[in-house]
């Protein structure tokens, strides 16, 4: 009996280390594989730089909720897929710009110069994919329009509907000038980030010893894109949690007239025909763009500053009067903006937030000391 319990014992003992063993074996097989996924995702990530945190984070929150919220999206594995699909390309551009950027292989100038081109300018389409794509999103969470609560603040701002109010001052000229006014936004952030760039590469090209990199010159470039991701990521946030269609959608039943006008308003019917966003309208995205661009110019273009000043505040009359959005939507696109633009200023602090710093680009004046 006591050899039975003995052997029964000893039988136990033993397995019971087997099992601690493997147990042990398994957690640092798992250790070793968590040690490994991270250091790969921060190999990834490392040429990253301010405007890809601030980027890839929106994408990843606004991802997580189409997946948490996917019985309200219409075909969820095309959206999702796609979404993330962005994600990965961001990734691709980012570290393969970087690796060819650092090889400063003549052979490869032009290819180099082209990926540095495409990694600096990549943030104009990504904004445009976040905006169509709010499209699918605005009603995600919240089903329901809100605008009847911006209506009721605007008349009791004003005592009147504004839309309707200026409805009275229609014509063809007033609507034309109007159009122009609301198509000028398209220019703000791309006039503003061409002539930083045109900065960075005369600082490149002509005093290499000074700037080699153009990194310093670059840095209000990337400060501009930074806090135009920051701001419209935030206004997304804002619509995705209060969706609202807009006066255009809204007030229908108030019959206003249609804005009858010549060339301009033939092209924004056109552009809005094929890229209007119904939702989103809270913030207003026009206005948080356009504003973050006039604070940059305010900081890096003062010229540019004063020219932007007055079709800035002609841009954010036409948002109303061309039934765009509502009063609340244009001071909510200001904050927003503002906002965007502080902590843009402050994360560019951040060491690595500078993606200009990590290498110096390929530029001619490279070529020549190379040669």
């Amino acid at each position: 009996m006591g050899m039975t319990r003995y052997s029964r014992g000893e039988t136990v003992y033993i397995a019971t280390c087997g099992e601690e063993g493997a147990a042990t074996r398994n957690r640092q097989v798992v250790t070793c594989s968590f040690i490994r996924l991270w250091s790969q995702a921060s190999a990834i990530l490392e040429p990253c730089g301010a405007f890809e945190w601030v980027a890839l984070f929106y994408l990843g929150l606004s991802g997580a909720l189409m997946l948490i919220f996917h019985e309200n999206l219409a075909h969820p594995a095309l959206h999702i897929t796609m979404h993330f699909g962005v994600f990965a390309t961001i990734l691709v551009i980012v570290n393969v710009a970087d690796r060819v950027g650092r090889r400063r292989e003549l052979s490869r100038f032009r290819i180099a110069r082209a990926l540095s081109w495409v990694r600096d300018w990549y943030p104009q389409a990504l904004f445009l994919f976040c905006f169509e794509e709010l499209q699918i999103l605005v009603h995600l969470i919240e089903p329901a329009w809100r605008d009847s609560v911006l209506i009721a603040l605007d008349h009791r701002l004003t005592g009147v509907y504004p839309a309707v109010w200026l409805s009275q001052f229609s014509n063809t000229w007033i609507n034309e000038a109007m159009q122009v006014a609301y198509m000028t936004y398209y220019l703000f952030l791309t006039i503003l980030g061409a002539s930083l760039y045109r900065r960075r590469l005369a600082h490149s090209t002509v005093s290499p010893e000074g700037d080699p990199s153009g990194a310093e010159a670059l840095r209000g470039f990337w400060t501009v894109m930074t806090a135009s991701m920051i701001a419209y990521s935030m206004g997304y946030i804002i619509s995705i949690s209060f969706p609202v269609e807009a006066p255009f959608f809204a007030m229908r039943s108030f019959h206003l007239p249609p804005l009858a006008g010549g060339p301009a308003t033939s092209l924004i019917n056109f552009i809005e025909h094929w890229g209007r966003v119904r939702g989103g309208a809270f913030p207003s995205g026009h206005v948080t763009g356009a504003f973050v661009a006039l604070l940059g110019a305010w900081r890096c273009r003062r010229y540019l500053f004063w020219v932007f000043l007055p079709l800035f505040v002609a841009m954010c009359v036409s948002t109303i009067y061309g039934r765009y959005h509502y009063i609340a939507d244009v001071f909510a696109g200001i904050l927003v903006g503002a906002v965007g633009f502080i902590l843009a200023e402050r994360l560019m602090a951040v060491p690595g937030a500078n993606p200009a710093e990590r290498s110096r680009p390929w530029t001619p004046q490279f070529a020549r000391d190379q040669s």
